[in-house]
């Protein structure tokens, strides 16, 4: 479940919140009590780097390695 950061727009009080997606958005302020709670947008908490991330989770047997071959193409050009 993401956490969804929310700031009230009389009290300029922020908090979190642990939602799920389909959860509707907050919009009482659990300082001030009004419903002027508005969501913020926030940078994700996670990065994906690296070549052929998810091509060796749950691999198994022969199965050719596709990110290595696709950088050995790509020093070839070069």
């Amino acid at each position: 479940m993401p956490i969804y950061e929310y700031e009230c727009s009389a009290c300029k009080h922020r908090c979190e919140a642990l939602r799920k997606i389909s959860d509707a958005p907050l919009t009482k302020c659990p300082k001030c009590g009004k419903d002027t709670l508005n969501k913020l947008m926030s940078a994700s908490g996670f990065r994906l780097k690296g070549e052929g991330w998810y091509e060796t989770d749950f691999k198994s047997g022969k199965k050719k390695n596709l990110a290595e071959g696709s950088s050995k193409k790509s020093g070839e050009n070069k």
